[in-house]
């Protein structure tokens, strides 16, 4: 009974955010298990455009490490602040918030290459919390009951205890770094005099992802409508 009340309380978080924490868990797990390696995950641009491992592209964004206090300590934050941003700012604009992982990802993995770095579901953990902690200023957070203060200044504590735990700070600020590129191309540009927005969601996605907009125009048959039915 408790796992049927645990499944069903899984299914009712927002697609991407079940989606993509259930993706990350099961590769930790399928390494744990011994049935893959982080060797046939991490990237590495030689192995995916010479030998074709193209899902190099998307593993290295789902593995945080072998279970311990750094992969607990990462999925909390990936859970809470990817849902809060699916439910808040991107609430019925999911084929949005997948091309903002997109373009986070895509981002993330030429920038990657300059500093040599193999595993980036880190720095996409530092991108969300970035957009949401900019999107949601007047919010104070408390963080572990240690520290309270306003919500844009998350990625920077985030990358601070991320440091006490002995990972490179590197993949925090290029987390960072891609959040706000996100954030002034989605919502400072646009505002400026001039301005337009850059960032546009392939039509193919809204159609794939998205509930159809209903016409405004459209005017139901008679008896389509409310009420008894004119014979």
């Amino acid at each position: 009974m408790a796992w049927q009340g645990l499944a069903t309380e899984f299914l009712q978080v927002p697609a991407v955010t079940r989606t993509y924490t259930a993706a990350c868990v099961l590769t930790t797990a399928a390494v744990q298990l011994e049935l893959l390696s982080p060797f046939q995950l991490y990237f590495n641009p030689h192995l995916v455009f010479r030998k074709f491992q193209v899902w190099r592209l998307i593993t290295n964004f789902l593995f945080f490490g072998p279970l311990g206090f750094s992969f607990f300590f990462n999925m909390l934050f990936v859970f809470r602040y990817c849902r809060m941003l699916e439910e808040g700012s991107f609430r019925g604009r999911t084929a949005d918030f997948v091309f903002m992982f997109l373009f986070g990802g895509l981002l993330m993995t030429l920038l990657g290459l300059l500093g040599s770095l193999f595993f980036l579901g880190q720095a996409l953990t530092a991108m969300l919390v970035y957009v949401w902690s900019r999107r949601s200023p007047g919010v104070r957070v408390n963080f572990f009951g240690l520290l309270t203060f306003q919500a844009p200044f998350l990625p920077w504590a985030l990358m601070g205890f991320s440091m006490l735990l002995g990972n490179s700070i590197l993949v925090d600020l290029l987390g960072i770094v891609v959040g706000h590129v996100y954030y002034f191309l989605e919502d400072v540009f646009p505002n400026q005099p001039g301005g337009k927005r850059l960032l546009l969601t392939p039509s193919f996605l809204k159609l794939l992802l998205d509930a159809p907009e209903e016409d405004p125009n459209y005017r139901p048959l008679p008896e389509e409508q409310p009420g008894p039915v004119q014979q």
